[in-house]
C-alpha cells in the first residue's frame, strides 16, 4: 500500500505531502489558490479507460455523470475533475476539455474528438475570497501539470477541504486531498478524495461519536446548509465494463461510509467515480474489497 502525506491538525498549516500512482498512464495535476482557499484536480486517464460513478449524498454538485451510467452508449472516460467552488468550479472542466482537445483526446465525431470528463464539485465558497473559483484557466492549467507524482493534502480541490463541520465555524479541522493505493499481485486499486465532510473522519478502531447529532437536531429547524461533501475518484489497472466500474464505486462508498461519521447526510454531496484502465484481469468483487479499503486509508490520510 502507497499513501499520500501525513495527516494535518486542523488549522491553516495541515501537512502537505507527496504522493505517486503506478497505474501506467494515470497521471494528476493541480490547480490552487491559497488566498481564496479553493482548487481543482484533475486526474488524466490512459486512452481505453472506462468508468461509473456513485452518488449517495443529498446536496452533490456534479457534471457528465449521466454519460457514465451502465447503459448509456459511450464507455469512454478521458478524465476526472474534482473541484472547489461547488456548483461554480465545475466551470473548471471547461478548461480540462478543451486541453484534451488540443492532445487529440475524445469521441470521435464528424466535428472532431469531443472528450469525456465527468466532474465532482464541493463547498468551499464562505472561506476566503468567494469571488475567485476554479475556472476554465484553473482547468487548463490543473491538466498541463499532471504528472504520476503529485502533491497531496490541503492542495487542488483539497484547498479548502475540512472535516468535522458539525462543530461549528473555527471549529472544523483541516482535511484536504487524500490518497492511497493497495496491490494484490499486478491488480492496482488508488483513491484520490478531496475530504470537505460534515461528519468526523474516523481511524480504525475508533468507536463512532453520536455528538453530531445535536447538530442534526439544531438544523432541523431551518434549511440545511448543504454546504459538505466529501468527493473522489478510484482508478483500477482491472479490466472491467461500465457495470463494474458500478460496482467498484459502490464498495468505494462502504469505504468512505467506514472512514466518516456520519456518512452521506443530506448537507454532503457524496459522490465518487470508479474508472478501469482495462490492463490486468481482476474478479470485480476482488477490485471492489481493495477500493472499499483505498477509499477508507484515502480519507484517514487526512484525519
Amino acid at each position: 500500500m502507497q499513501r499520500g502525506g501525513a495527516p494535518g491538525p486542523g488549522g491553516p498549516t495541515a501537512a502537505a505531502g507527496r504522493a505517486r500512482i503506478s497505474i501506467p498512464g494515470v497521471r494528476v495535476g493541480h490547480w490552487s489558490d491559497a488566498r481564496a482557499m479553493t482548487g481543482c484536480t484533475l486526474i488524466e486517464l490512459p486512452e481505453g479507460s472506462v468508468g461509473s460513478y456513485e452518488v449517495r449524498g443529498g446536496a452533490p454538485a456534479t457534471r457528465e455523470l449521466d454519460v457514465l451510467h451502465p447503459q448509456k452508449t459511450v464507455a469512454r472516460v478521458d478524465g476526472v475533475l474534482l473541484t472547489g467552488g461547488s456548483a461554480f468550479g465545475l466551470a473548471a472542466a471547461d478548461g480540462v476539455v478543451r486541453w484534451m482537445e488540443e492532445q487529440g483526446r475524445g469521441v470521435p465525431t464528424p466535428a472532431g474528438n469531443v472528450p469525456i470528463v465527468p466532474a465532482l464539485g464541493l463547498f468551499d465558497l464562505a472561506l476566503g475570497e468567494s469571488s475567485i473559483r476554479p475556472d476554465a484557466q484553473a482547468g487548463y492549467r490543473a491538466a498541463s501539470s499532471a504528472a504520476a507524482e503529485f502533491e497531496v493534502g490541503p492542495v487542488g480541490a483539497g484547498t479548502g477541504a475540512r472535516s468535522s463541520q458539525w462543530r461549528g465555524p473555527g471549529q472544523a479541522h483541516r482535511a484536504g486531498l487524500g490518497f492511497a493505493e493497495h496491490r494484490l499481485g499486478q491488480l492496482r486499486v488508488a483513491a484520490i478524495c478531496a475530504v470537505n465532510a460534515f461528519g468526523d473522519i474516523r481511524q480504525e478502531p475508533d468507536p463512532p461519536s453520536f455528538a453530531a447529532a445535536e447538530a442534526f437536531a439544531a438544523l432541523a429547524s431551518g434549511p440545511l446548509p448543504r454546504t459538505h461533501t466529501t468527493i473522489g475518484v478510484v482508478i483500477t489497472n482491472a479490466q472491467l465494463d461500465k457495470v463494474g466500474c458500478k460496482v467498484v464505486a459502490e464498495g468505494g462508498h462502504d469505504g468512505l461510509a467506514r472512514a466518516v461519521f456520519p456518512p452521506h447526510t443530506r448537507m454532503d454531496g457524496d459522490a465518487l467515480i470508479a474508472v478501469a484502465t482495462g490492463q490486468v484481469s481482476a474478479p470485480v468483487d476482488t477490485v471492489r474489497m481493495l477500493a472499499n479499503a483505498a477509499v477508507a486509508d484515502a480519507i484517514r490520510s487526512r484525519g
